[in-house]
């Protein structure tokens, strides 16, 4: 079983070829919650500088940091004991930075900033054309998926992405690449190493990989889009395994609703029954809902929802 793999051109085309790549992108969003775009628009010679830069990026300004981070020294030492203990369950073998917009980006790796700004900028627009393939399929306006994730005062949804890298792991069975969790956000862009893999996701109570594949690019749907689908699309549990060899690189961006966004399921796909609103998922400020987030990423979804503060 493999996730599907979707040539996302086909969506410019007309008639039955382009009924047939919606609904294998509506299959993704609700049977997998995970699929990978081919044909995606995004350069090559683009994708080729961001892999070179990040694993520049990393050589030079990073290596040497994660040997001698908290999660070495504690793997090591636990490795070292051999007595048979527990694996490592609250650290991930994982070295991180975040983009964005107005913080803070490393300035030593030539053609870093110049390369990830533009690669940014392309992914942006990338997710707003996967959000108005989902609209569509959902039966809603067109623009309806990102109005919502813009708070109607000025502010603007969040775009964010994250170069992560997983060094090859001397004890892969002690410690998580990254936990098992899902995405609290929208619509996420995976740009993922094509030679190492590591990352898996559950599906019917099985974990299957996400097989590495030359410049595709994975999307994967949030929480909030499960809540603005009323449930018709899933967020779906992924981890990454720790491996011993290889160097996993993974660019992961965000396109997730401003913090002072409402977000509620869409009205036009709640059910009415005698004029009662029947409605799953409660009403929140997304900045509430990341407030329990930070609290219960790796703890089962289906309570969060239920303890953020209903607007």
């Amino acid at each position: 079983m493999a996730i599907p793999v979707i040539d996302f051109s086909k969506v410019n085309g007309t008639g039955e070829e382009r009924a047939r790549t919606m609904a294998q992108i509506a299959n993704g969003c609700e049977e997998w919650g995970f699929f990978q775009l081919m044909n995606h628009g995004i350069p090559e010679e683009l994708l080729e500088k961001v892999k070179k830069v990040c694993s520049e990026y990393f050589k030079l300004e990073r290596e040497e940091i994660f040997k001698n981070s908290a999660v070495a020294n504690t793997l090591k030492a636990l490795a070292e004991k051999n007595s048979g203990v527990q694996k490592l369950e609250n650290v991930d073998w994982e070295d991180v930075i975040t983009l964005l917009d107005d913080n803070e980006w490393p300035s030593k790796t030539p053609g870093f900033k110049e390369t990830m700004t533009e690669y940014r900028a392309e992914l942006k627009k990338l997710a707003e054309k996967v959000m108005e393939v989902m609209d569509e399929n959902l039966s809603l306006p067109k623009g309806s998926i990102k109005k919502a994730f813009d708070d109607g005062e000025g502010q603007n949804a969040f775009f964010g992405t994250k170069v992560s890298h997983y060094p090859p792991c001397p004890h892969p069975e002690l410690v998580n690449g990254l936990r098992a969790h899902t995405d609290a956000g929208g619509v996420i862009l995976l740009f993922q190493d094509d030679a190492v893999g590591g990352l898996q996701i559950l599906k019917d109570g099985q974990w299957i990989d996400v097989q590495p594949m030359k410049n595709t690019i994975v999307i994967n749907t949030g929480d909030q889009i499960e809540v603005l689908s009323n449930g018709r699309y899933k967020s779906t549990w992924h981890r990454v395994l720790a491996t011993p060899d290889g160097n996993r690189r993974s660019i992961a961006s965000f396109y997730n609703p401003s913090l002072k966004a409402t977000i509620a399921p869409a009205p036009e796909l709640v059910e009415k029954d005698n004029e009662e609103i029947n409605q799953t998922y409660p009403k929140f400020l997304f900045g509430d809902y990341m407030s329990v987030y930070a609290e219960q990423k790796f703890l089962p979804k289906e309570p969060r929802f239920q303890s953020v503060r209903a607007v």
